[in-house]
């Protein structure tokens, strides 16, 4: 019975296998990509970045200006993630299981969270533009969106897996629904929330270079910029401050994670 059972599973995983291995080849074949030229390619390109992408002496004088774009970039990242936040957590009590008031809300908040969520930054940067233009708030409102439909459905997992025993311990000494919230579901879920806000932070760093190159700014359109102009030596100075700048923040979110968990 054992045997049957693994001989049925390694059937199943070849089949799969061969499928995916049958969509792969016939992508290649309608979009007529040549295997060879791509991989023969690729130490071309490295020769291409070890010669011409490098910062220079005339680049670092562009320094301070590609510092003021990334201090504007991180700000909208940090200020998108932190306010989102603060909605999520709205969102993600009437949405839990745990604290929802009625399932109408329940589902509405879930259907809100998941509609935001799973609407790509990019997409959202696009259909933004039309209402706010090239600007430094179409940005805002892309990450914001993006951050507060993943945060809404992280939160209200965090609140089910943590807070449900505390939950029915208070509500059967008869507290108020607010009571419970305050006391009970906020104080046991922050940290967990608090990690899931830094990740979202880091998060929107990285997205905000390609938010910046679509609404026209930030260090995204400062890059975009540089390299269209075939100014390559200054594009690569700001890849490599957005690359130290996602490193430190990174430590420093890793090291707020160990305080607080």
């Amino acid at each position: 019975m054992q045997d049957k059972f693994f001989l049925k599973k390694r059937l199943n995983s070849i089949l799969l296998f061969c499928f995916f291995l049958a969509i792969t080849y016939g992508a290649i074949i309608i979009t007529e990509y040549n295997v060879m030229d791509g991989f023969t390619s690729v130490p071309e390109a490295f020769r291409w970045g070890i010669s011409n992408f490098y910062p220079t002496q005339s680049s670092l004088e562009k320094l301070p200006n590609i510092m003021e774009k990334l201090i504007e970039t991180l700000l909208i990242s940090i200020a998108s993630a932190t306010i989102a936040g603060i909605f999520a957590l709205i969102f993600a009590i009437f949405g839990s299981n745990t604290t929802k008031i009625n399932t109408f809300f329940a589902t509405i908040s879930r259907f809100i969270a998941t509609l935001f969520r799973n609407i790509d930054v990019a997409v959202w940067s696009m259909i933004l533009l039309f209402s706010f233009g090239q600007s430094a708030l179409t940005g805002y409102f892309a990450l914001f969106f993006v951050s507060f439909g993943f945060l809404t459905r992280a939160f209200i997992e965090t609140i089910d897996e943590v807070s449900n025993n505390s939950v029915e311990a208070l509500r059967a000494t008869g507290a108020s629904y607010s009571s419970i919230v305050i006391h009970s579901v906020i104080p046991s879920s922050a940290p967990q929330m608090l990690s899931w806000l830094l990740f979202m932070i880091e998060t929107n760093i990285r997205s905000a270079t390609l938010v910046g190159i679509l609404t026209g700014t930030g260090i995204g359109f400062s890059f975009d910029l540089y390299y269209k102009s075939l100014d390559y030596n200054s594009a690569s100075l700001v890849v490599v401050t957005i690359v130290i700048a996602i490193l430190l923040l990174e430590s420093l979110s890793n090291y707020i994670r160990r305080v607080i968990l």
